[in-house]
């Protein structure tokens, strides 16, 4: 059990952001803990994401390859991802919560006899036990809890950008290929097509403008677009967010929610309109570069965070920020 497992996802040639975070947070923990840190690449040809997943700095790339696990199918994944369990005994096994890790993980640690802990925020070891500390929300995200688990190999998915992304290095870690000992029995369900869902992606914003519950009608969101479209001749992708009593009141889809149970972000800019700051929120912004707050409330949550705070009714400040980003451009 000297060994922390990883799953890599890697998309079209490129290893996909979560898992570069997940690959950060796994090269602190497994230093505290004194293991390996090792990727999972599973695919039907993986020669070549094995080799970037190898660029990474991780001690070593255990490259699954069978034609059963060509494109995503859950079943024979978990399968694989048993068989290799099986094989080298891992002391912890991450992955993102993403759809492939909220689809495999639970299947695997059913298999592997041992618990799982979701949509972690942050992770951390207990020096007395050598057990990890695993963060998460829960209560529909009205507190956060630290949880920690018996059973091997201690297991949990990690929330997007819960830590900064994995940089290249020069150095080449070694890979393993194996072939997993899988057949056609282990699929049950089979996926006839997939269809292509467009969903609103904040965390690839390089500015995010949310209204809350300060903003009085939906309409008024129309002035935080024309502050997105004035912004975004000089600050690239801006987008429109918010905070959850707007979903609520069904203004905005689920997609566009900043907080604990929406999307953690780090852009940029976030420019924070009629949001009290209620810590649900704080926690999906908190890292974000710079933070402008504008409340009619001077003694908000939200300034006391804010790297600039404007105390005035929006109605009045934000046309009046389009104005003069139109003047300078």
């Amino acid at each position: 059990m000297n060994e922390m497992l990883l799953l890599v996802e890697v998309k079209d040639g490129i290893v996909d952001k979560k898992s570069l975070e997940l690959m950060r947070g796994a090269s602190a923990l497994s230093k505290e803990l004194g293991v390996a840190a090792c990727a999972v690449v599973a695919g039907s040809d993986t020669a070549k994401p094995a080799e970037i997943s190898a660029s990474f700095g991780l001690d070593k790339v255990y490259r699954l390859d069978h034609p059963l696990l060509g494109g995503f199918q859950p079943d024979a994944w978990v399968s694989a991802l048993e068989w290799l369990c099986r094989q080298v005994k891992p002391g912890v096994f991450l992955m993102s919560h993403s759809f492939v890790g909220k689809e495999v993980g639970p299947r695997l640690a059913c298999r592997l006899k041992t618990n799982l802990t979701t949509d972690c925020l942050s992770l951390s070891v207990d020096p007395g036990d050598g057990l990890l500390v695993r963060t998460k929300p829960i209560y529909g995200g009205n507190a956060i809890a630290a949880v920690k688990c018996e059973g091997v190999p201690q297991m949990a998915t990690i929330r997007k950008n819960a830590f900064e992304p994995m940089e290249e290095v020069q150095s080449q870690s070694a890979i393993i290929a194996m072939v997993p000992e899988i057949g056609e029995g282990a699929i049950r369900v089979k996926s006839l097509r997939t269809v292509e869902q467009e969903v609103v992606e904040l965390d690839k914003a390089n500015v995010v403008i949310s209204g809350g519950r300060g903003i009085e009608e939906k309409e008024d969101f129309g002035m935080l677009e024309a502050l997105a479209a004035a912004m975004s001749k000089t600050h690239g992708n801006v987008m429109i967010g918010c905070s959850r009593p707007v979903v609520d009141k069904c203004w905005m889809s689920s997609d566009r929610q900043v907080g604990l149970t929406g999307t953690i972000i780090a852009p940029d800019a976030y420019i924070a309109v009629g949001i009290s700051g209620a810590i649900q929120h704080l926690v999906g912004m908190i890292r974000s570069k710079k933070i402008v707050a504008i409340n009619t409330d001077p003694g908000c949550n939200i300034f006391k965070i804010a790297d600039y705070g404007v105390v005035g009714d929006y109605r009045d400040i934000v046309p009046a920020l389009v104005q003069k980003l139109e003047e300078q451009q």
